[in-house]
């Protein structure tokens, strides 16, 4: 995925011509507190709602005004991992895309970046979720989903996560069942360690215990 094919285009830039009320009006109806300020197809930069609500008359053009202009963008073959690093590093609610000759051809909202996110993890998927904790020598997917369609299962999405000064990895599956009982008793046949699960029916191995200890917490 990259950014031209995650554009807004329901959501219309602003002109140096626009008002403060109109831009704040703008960025109220589409819960942003970013939008880009666009002449013709000529990027001129970011304008954050922060700038605009300190001045005091709303009737004042957006062009005349001494605000601090960021100029974040991606070009539009911007790969989606990018593009959510420079969301995340700036907090940004929006990013604009620009072609090679640097002609604006639209937004990213962070909304656009959620829905791929929760596409590509299967969020909206019926299934449970297993945690495992494994050594980073022994990060075979393969042989993971090996042992999850052995159990007549598959595997939906999956992500890694690492920590600083530590051999050990977190491995998160997304599975598409909830009766997890078989799946999580072959990965501890085979030393896998099973750090947490989510909607499952859950084995008497302990993870019963947990279970109930987090729903008398989630009661309280």
């Amino acid at each position: 995925m990259v950014a031209s094919e995650l554009i807004s285009n329901s959501i219309p830039p602003l002109k140096t011509s626009d008002s403060v009320r109109k831009s704040l009006e703008r960025m109220t109806e589409f819960k942003l507190y970013h939008l880009p300020i666009v002449n013709e197809t000529q990027f001129l930069g970011l304008l954050a709602e922060e700038e605009l609500i300190e001045v005091r008359d709303g009737d004042l053009p957006i062009g005349g005004l001494p605000l601090s202009i960021m100029n974040p963008f991606v070009y539009e073959d911007t790969h989606v991992y990018e593009i959510i690093r420079l969301f995340n590093q700036l907090q940004l609610s929006v990013v604009p895309v620009l072609d090679y000759k640097k002609n604006y051809l639209g937004l990213i909202s962070i909304n656009n970046v959620l829905e791929y996110i929760s596409d590509i993890y299967a969020v909206k998927e019926y299934g449970g979720i297993i945690v495992l904790e494994i050594g980073n020598r022994n990060n075979s997917l393969a042989h993971m989903a090996q042992i999850v369609e052995a159990d007549n299962a598959q595997i939906l999405s999956s992500y890694v996560q690492s920590f600083p000064e530590s051999t050990k990895l977190e491995i998160t599956l997304k599975i598409n069942k909830t009766d997890l009982s078989g799946i999580i008793a072959s990965f501890e046949r085979y030393n896998y360690q099973v750090k947490a699960v989510f909607n499952s029916t859950l084995s008497d191995n302990g993870i019963d215990d947990r279970y109930n200890s987090f729903m008398n917490y989630l009661n309280v």
